[in-house]
């Protein structure tokens, strides 16, 4: 099966769910609620698709074995999981609940987004159907699948309780914010990472990927969302095994615009530059500290993840039209972003 193809069934509807009818006899279905019936009907669904994974990991003279979990997305054997849950990882097992057990290897690993898809060989898998979590609302049923502590096959529920949240990461020397990342009241636990939090349809809309705590935070946890862009790193990691972005060399933050600023441009918050990296395309454009950024190819920007979004693989080596305030005047610059070194 080709890239496309294997990408085509992130999108294809590869796992029925029965629209609320729960596992056994009329009896039973009668006899449990309109939550028992939901829950019991994404878990009967999803969970031939998550993997509790064995991570062997080289330490010295001897290996440390870590756990997590996976998500199967393809029949021919493609998991996504979390980025951190395979780092430095030397060898690595995939076991399902019909008892399978699989040998995997890492295909990609995208530290800055948290996600990873690895591929085991020799059995067809149960893909999980992703989902978009772009259409989660606050208070919305959630389930979560995992194995967390070692005990495969896990199941917790609880409700979004809130989104639009922002996760720091590092590759390197090169870091950047998780957007849009699920905050949920479900139980979470190491080995959880790299799991599935999945809405009521049984669609997968997260990947778990932290915990809060221990001694605070208690009860809250955070997944890597299933949207459009995630999407596409999830078919670069397939295709490419890496996912590839731009850089301009800023270092800077919000910050309300001055009267005559705000005036000129309609809007009232831009991005201040606080540090150009020397060498840079930012250096090269001309932009200087103290600069205000208002717009980007005539969009808006009101903070970095602004900018961040628009840095995505198609922006390497494209001339892009920089709208800054500088000393009393808007000015526009022209920037050639560059890859991204990880």
């Amino acid at each position: 099966m080709d890239v496309e193809a294997r990408i085509g069934w992130l999108s294809d509807e590869t796992v029925s769910w029965s629209g609320g009818s729960a596992p056994g006899g009329d009896g039973e279905a009668q006899a449990l609620d309109a939550y028992s019936r939901v829950v019991t009907s994404v878990v009967a669904a999803l969970t031939p698709s998550v993997a509790s994974l064995a991570v062997y990991r080289r330490t010295g003279r001897d290996f440390a074995q870590g756990a997590g979990s996976g998500v199967a997305i393809t029949p021919d054997g493609f998991i996504l999981t979390s980025a951190h849950v395979v780092a430095a990882v030397r060898r690595l097992a995939a076991t399902f609940v019909d008892g399978q057990e699989l040998d995997a290897e890492v295909v990609g690993a995208d530290p800055l987004s948290d996600l990873a898809v690895i591929r085991t060989q020799g059995a067809e898998l149960v893909p999980a159907k992703l989902g978009d979590a772009s259409r989660l609302r606050v208070g919305q049923l959630v389930v979560a699948i995992g194995s967390p502590l070692g005990f495969q096959g896990s199941v917790t529920a609880g409700v979004v309780s809130g989104l639009g949240r922002a996760l720091p990461s590092r590759s390197g020397s090169a870091s950047r914010l998780i957007e849009n990342v699920i905050q949920t009241d479900a139980a979470l636990h190491p080995g959880n990472s790299g799991g599935a939090l999945a809405d009521g349809n049984g669609e997968v809309v997260g990947i778990n990927t932290a915990v809060v705590g221990p001694g605070f935070g208690q009860g809250l946890g955070l997944a890597v969302p299933i949207n459009h862009a995630t999407r596409r790193f999830i078919g670069a990691l397939m295709g490419e095994g890496r996912v590839r972005r731009a850089y301009l060399g800023v270092v800077g933050g919000p910050r309300p615009l001055p009267p005559r600023a705000a005036a000129s441009t309609g809007r009232g918050t831009g991005i201040e530059v606080l540090e150009v990296v020397p060498s840079s395309p930012a250096a090269g454009a001309g932009l200087r500290s103290g600069d205000l950024i208002v717009a980007l190819e005539g969009a808006d920007v009101i903070d970095m993840s602004d900018l961040q979004r628009v840095m995505d693989q198609d922006a390497i080596g494209r001339a892009l039209n920089l709208t800054v305030f500088r000393e009393g005047e808007l000015r526009r610059l022209r920037i050639v972003p560059e890859e991204l070194a990880q």
